[in-house]
């Protein structure tokens, strides 16, 4: 049950229907799991706190710099200099003092993402590296644990879901594979506009809201969102499963 103080905070999420008071209590007892506390990380961070979540495991061992405040819009000019997670965690307590953070100020090692996975209801893969990709997407694959990835650069945007509990879903690994890890890939190689990546990152946070609260979600997994911040114009893809994939095993690739 919801307490008088939880069911005024959030009236107008549980006036839909589709959500309720059922939906908000699933909120409040839910745990999401976020790597990376950049632009996207911003973005779903601030909204997935405003929306009840009840716990949100923050992982990044980055500090703030002062490049990161045009697009990075949880934090704030006197945030230089501090590791993103304690300014994030901060910001998002301010929206929530209800929300409990834990911080990870490293990056995690396989086995120590096994275990934050394993604990996680949601995982949000904000993150600016292939490497990174690869290794959550691995992990949550061998557990089944739904995956939310999202990426941008210049006006440029992608995001997938992937419900690793469907075995035919693909991977992570089927859509970009790894042997292109050589190659330069990290927004601070490059331009990149911040509501572009404000946009991929609000989207991830609505799946992740549609996962928890909802018995059925209004999108279908394993399709690749692509955002064309110019013209402002959508594109969906659907991604085969590969059938050599190493990840994901037995399946074909994307269309």
């Amino acid at each position: 049950m919801l307490s008088d103080s939880a069911f005024l905070r959030y009236q107008r999420q549980i006036a839909l229907p589709e959500i309720g008071e059922i939906g908000q209590s699933k909120l409040k007892r839910s745990s999401v799991l976020m790597i990376g506390c950049g632009g996207l990380g911003s973005a779903a961070g601030m909204y997935l706190a405003a929306a009840g979540i009840g716990q949100l495991v923050i992982c990044d061992d980055d500090i703030v710099e002062t490049s990161n405040l045009q697009r990075q819009v949880i934090y704030r000019a006197n945030d230089i200099n501090t590791a993103k997670v304690d300014a994030m965690a901060s910001q998002m307590q301010s929206i929530n003092d209800e929300l409990k953070v834990r911080k990870l100020n490293k990056r995690l090692t396989q086995e120590q993402l096994y275990l934050e996975v394993m604990m996680a209801d949601v995982v949000l893969d904000c993150s600016d590296n292939l490497s990174t990709r690869h290794l959550v997407n691995r992990v949550c694959q061998s557990q089944a644990k739904p995956l939310i990835s999202g990426s941008a650069i210049g006006w440029q945007g992608q995001f997938v879901v992937f419900d690793f509990a469907e075995s035919q879903t693909g991977c992570y690994q089927c859509l970009v594979p790894d042997e292109v890890l050589d190659r330069p890939n990290k927004c601070s190689e490059s331009g990149i506009l911040g509501p572009v990546v404000g946009t991929i990152g609000n989207y991830q946070a609505l799946a992740a809201l549609q996962i928890i609260a909802l018995d059925k979600v209004g999108f279908k997994a394993s399709e690749l969102h692509l955002f064309d911040g110019m013209s402002l114009k959508w594109q969906t893809l659907t991604i085969r499963p590969d059938s050599k994939c190493r990840i994901c095993g037995k399946h074909e690739k994307v269309s």
